[in-house]
Formats: C-alpha cells, sequence, structure tokens
C-alpha cells in the first residue's frame, strides 16, 4: 500500500484535495437521491463540509452531510484498492445522462495515507447504524459500529492522525490556503473551524478598587468635598475600563467565490468579471479584456480568459521553461497551475480558467491522459485568445469571415483536423474609458506590455501566423510618434508599390537620422521603423 500511494503521487498537499473531492461527491449522491424523495433528507437539512482540527491529538478531521455509507458500503469501498463507489452508482443509474451531477471522485482517498498513519472514517447512512472503519495502510482494517452512537445524523467524518513529518497540516493557515488552492469553486460550502483573536472593553475591576480605595484615604483625612449643587442629579461614578485580547473559535467560509464560468453570459456583469480576475489572480488592476465561451464536440470544456493590465517582471524570464498561466479544472476541482500543452509559451500572459467536466485523468490526476483532446483544446483556447486581441485592437478592415463572427443566438459549427467542435456565441469585453480612441489606447497598453509576445508568436506559430501578423503594430515615418498595422500601411501605399518597406535599427530615433530612409522619403515611400531587435526575425 505505501509503495502503491507514493508511486501514484508526488505532493503531499493533494490529500486534501481528495478527500474534500469525495466529500463532494457524497453530497452529490444526496442531492440526486433526494430531488426523487426529498424525504430522505430528514432532520438534517445543510449540504455542507467542515473541516476542523485537534492541535494535541495531531489530528485533522474533514465532514459532510452527504449520503454516508453502511456498513457494508464502508467495507467494499474502502476496504479495496482503487474501489470507487462513484462508479457502481453510475452503473446503477443506467445512462449516462446524470454524468454531469454525479461526481466522478472516490480512489483518491488512499492519498489521505501520504500524511497520516492511522486514518479513522465515521459514516452514517440513512439505511444503517453509524459505523467506524480504521486502517493503519498495512493491509488490515476494522469496522466497528460506533460505541458512541449516532453522532452524525447522516454523512462522512474523515480523521487523519497525522505523521510526525506532516503535522504542518494541523496549522490552520495551511489548510485554509490549500482549500482556497484547490477546492475553492467547489459546488457546496466549506468550513474550516478557525481561531481567531478579538478586541473588547471591559471593566477593569483592579484599577476600580484602587480608586475606590484612594477615595475612602481622601475622606479619612478630611479632604472637603463639594456639595453638589441644589437640584443636580447626584453624577454616577465613571466606570474604568480596559482591553482585553480574546481568542474564540468560529466557523469561516472558505469558498465563497463561485464558478462564474457556469453561468448564462447574460447575467454576468463586467464587474463581476472583473473581481473574479482579481480572486484568482491576486492582481489589483483591472484586465485590459477578457472572453468567455464553451466548447463541445469531442471534448466539452467552459473557459473564461483574460489579458492582464501590466506585463509580469518576470515575463521573458526562463522563456522556454515557462509553463501557461491557465488554471486546469475538472469538475471545479484544481489539477494543476502547470501545463505547457494547454497554452503555446508566447501566450503565456494570458491568464484564466479552463474546466472541463470529463477530461480523462489518471488515478491520481497529476498526468493527463490522451493528449489528443489536450491539443484539441490547445487548438480553440489559442482561437479564442487571437479572436479576443482582435476584438481589442478593434479592425475594422479585417475579414469577418475569417474571424468566425457569431451573431447572438447562434450556434456556427468550426472544423479542425482534431474534430468539430461547436461554440455558442461569444462576448469579449474590456475596462470602459472616456474620451475618443478609447479602444487603441486599450491596445497600444496590450502592445505595450505583450507586443513581443505577439512578435513570437509570429516566429513560432506557423499555423496562425497569418491572424497574429494583424495584430503586429510599428511606428513609421507616416507619423512617427503613433503606431500602425500593416493593414493601414498597405492602404496608403502608392499604386506603383508592391512591397511594404522597413528599415531596421537600434531605436526609431537613431532610424529617423538614416540617410537611406531620407531617399525613400523624398520619393514618398512610408517606411516602417524597427528599433527591436526581434522585429527583423518577425518579418
Amino acid at each position: 500500500m505505501d509503495i502503491i500511494i507514493n508511486s501514484l503521487y508526488q505532493n503531499k498537499e493533494v490529500f486534501i484535495r481528495e478527500i474534500i473531492s469525495n466529500a463532494s461527491d457524497a453530497l452529490d449522491k444526496l442531492r440526486f437521491v433526494t430531488v426523487q424523495n426529498p424525504e430522505y433528507l430528514g432532520e438534517l437539512k445543510e449540504f455542507e463540509i467542515k473541516i476542523d482540527f485537534d492541535y494535541d491529538a495531531k489530528t485533522i478531521s474533514i465532514t459532510d452531510t452527504g449520503i454516508g455509507m453502511t456498513k457494508a458500503e464502508l467495507i467494499k469501498n474502502l476496504g479495496t484498492v482503487a474501489k470507487s463507489g462513484t462508479t457502481a452508482f453510475l452503473e446503477a443509474m443506467g445512462k449516462g445522462d446524470y454524468m454531469s451531477m454525479i461526481g466522478q471522485f472516490g480512489v483518491g482517498f488512499y492519498s489521505a495515507f501520504l500524511v497520516a498513519n492511522k486514518v479513522q472514517v465515521t459514516s452514517k447512512s440513512n439505511d444503517d447504524k453509524q459505523h467506524v472503519w480504521t486502517s493503519t495502510a498495512d493491509a488490515k482494517f476494522f469496522v466497528v459500529e460506533d460505541p458512541r452512537g449516532d453522532t452524525l445524523t447522516r454523512g462522512t467524518r474523515v480523521t487523519l492522525f497525522l505523521k510526525d513529518d506532516a503535522v504542518e497540516f494541523v496549522e490552520q493557515d495551511k489548510i485554509k490556503n490549500l482549500v482556497k488552492k484547490y477546492s475553492e469553486f467547489i459546488n457546496y460550502p466549506i468550513y474550516i473551524y478557525l481561531s481567531k483573536e478579538i478586541r473588547k472593553e471591559v471593566e477593569d475591576d483592579e484599577a476600580a478598587a484602587e480608586a475606590q480605595a484612594q477615595s475612602e484615604i481622601e475622606q479619612e483625612e478630611g479632604f472637603e468635598i463639594q456639595e453638589e449643587e441644589e437640584g443636580a442629579e447626584k453624577e454616577a461614578p465613571k466606570k474604568t475600563t480596559k482591553t482585553i485580547t480574546e481568542q474564540v473559535w468560529e466557523w469561516e467560509l472558505i469558498n465563497e467565490v463561485k464558478a462564474i464560468w457556469l453561468r448564462d453570459r447574460t447575467e454576468i456583469t463586467e464587474q463581476e468579471y472583473f473581481d473574479f480576475y482579481k480572486t484568482i489572480t491576486k492582481d489589483h488592476e483591472n484586465p485590459i479584456g477578457y472572453t468567455h465561451f464553451s466548447a463541445e464536440g469531442e471534448i466539452e470544456f467552459k473557459s473564461i480568459l483574460f489579458v492582464p493590465g501590466h506585463a509580469p517582471y518576470d515575463l521573458f524570464e526562463n522563456y522556454y521553461g515557462k509553463s501557461s498561466a491557465l488554471k486546469l479544472y475538472v469538475r471545479r476541482v484544481l489539477i494543476t497551475e502547470e501545463f505547457e500543452e494547454l497554452m503555446p509559451r508566447y501566450l503565456n500572459f494570458v491568464k484564466g480558467v479552463v474546466d472541463s467536466d470529463d477530461l480523462p485523468l489518471n488515478v491520481s490526476r497529476e498526468q493527463l491522459q490522451q493528449l489528443k483532446m489536450i491539443k484539441v483544446m490547445s487548438k480553440k483556447l489559442v482561437r479564442k485568445t487571437i479572436e479576443m486581441l482582435r476584438k481589442i485592437a478593434e479592425d475594422e478592415d479585417e475579414d469577418e469571415d475569417e474571424w468566425d463572427e457569431y451573431e447572438e443566438g447562434e450556434f456556427e459549427e468550426y472544423t479542425e483536423d482534431d474534430g468539430d467542435e461547436f461554440d455558442e456565441p461569444e462576448e469579449a469585453s474590456a475596462p470602459s474609458e472616456e474620451g475618443e480612441n478609447k479602444e487603441a489606447s486599450k491596445y497600444d497598453l496590450l502592445w505595450t506590455n505583450f507586443g513581443k509576445n505577439i512578435k513570437l508568436g509570429v516566429i513560432e506559430d506557423a499555423s496562425n501566423r497569418s491572424k497574429l501578423a494583424k495584430l503586429l503594430r510599428f511606428y513609421s515615418t507616416h507619423n512617427p510618434e503613433k503606431l500602425i498595422s500593416l493593414d493601414e500601411y498597405i492602404s496608403r501605399m502608392k499604386t506603383d508599390q508592391d512591397t511594404i518597406y522597413y528599415l531596421p535599427g537600434d531605436s526609431k530615433d537613431q532610424i529617423l537620422k538614416s540617410p537611406i530612409l531620407k531617399i525613400y522619403q523624398k520619393r514618398g515611400y512610408e517606411v516602417l521603423l524597427m528599433g527591436d531587435p526581434i522585429d527583423e526575425f518577425c518579418v
């Protein structure tokens, strides 16, 4: 068992993701059953997951109010390696119409032994008494009726007795961050029992006693006390207070942000998109633009992509070793934040999420299978990203058919070598600005930050080269202070001109001083000024 567990998983912290996924799975099953039989809920109406700690015992417990397990199910599902109760549940449903509702997790339970030398599972099903399953991963387990009786009402509580080298996971901040990282978009509320320090004012009995004693001493020594004015009310003695710090424990909701990519685009405001972007990127600025779309066909997934408002300081640091900046989710559970095949490296600045309900994974979920599907996803993501950039650029002379324009309420077929995909109408937007040429200023900002990425795309991505070329911007002799597109240059070409003229150099100012440039200017030809070393490779 130890060899199997440690060969499947490379990262210890994924245990929290797996157990929460199982809890979500149990809640999915309960929700499905209660649709047909609402009375099955009984007195426990909440659908929730709770996490608490015991620092002295070095344990962490995850409790759900899901469907629970009988004694037989505990033996069958937890007593066999890689046995998922969900598989049997789905088979019992017959057709796969409920795949989007029922979770497919279950086998990840054994990742608990990455951090625990003993695991205790307490479960209560409506069809049986409460039982406790215990194992130390030594090929043996025990199942007994819980002597405490029915403490859960319904659901399952998984308690991990942590190893000495894993006691860090009993720290509340550590678990809180891991839950936010992996399970922030789980459909059900996740609560963690956290301690907080609060400051409050209380009466200072010692100070009051000292004041009273001082008053009595003064009276005994014969100090004159001013008589109260006639008719005036006697003033109550002023209470002496002090501020103390008190530690309190309370349940805190961790996953407040919902997976907005599952909602209809017409119901989501621009500000909600911006808030979501700031949540997943921890950026304080609004993005320049975004696109929200769904793909159906050989592989189904939903995605929201963003163009950040500024370039990171390390954008080209270790360029050829850097992975995509997209977060890949499967059924709202984070699988990886670093996946090279999802986006080409020249688009490594694009942020966002990709969520698929049926992406095939291996048992550990750390390695994706069937890379053909990933290639189909990648083509789709690249095409949508370039389209988003084009919309920000607002090129009026663009060939509408080439860009697969969508009209509201219509669907259009998109064919690729890897199969057909069908897209819903898409919307792309960007922060609103005042004044004329607002779109140009947005694209100027995008070009300033990520223009080199687009040039690298022209060099590296042959299949999208013509589309990326339309996004290129250069200075020219027509107006050395204004960036222009190649289409804009062509629109001003002389009737006898069949070539685009450009002149490379160390800088724009140096190129403008070139005697060669003056010859072409004298003849009335517009020349592109290429002051970036990468420009020559790009053209």
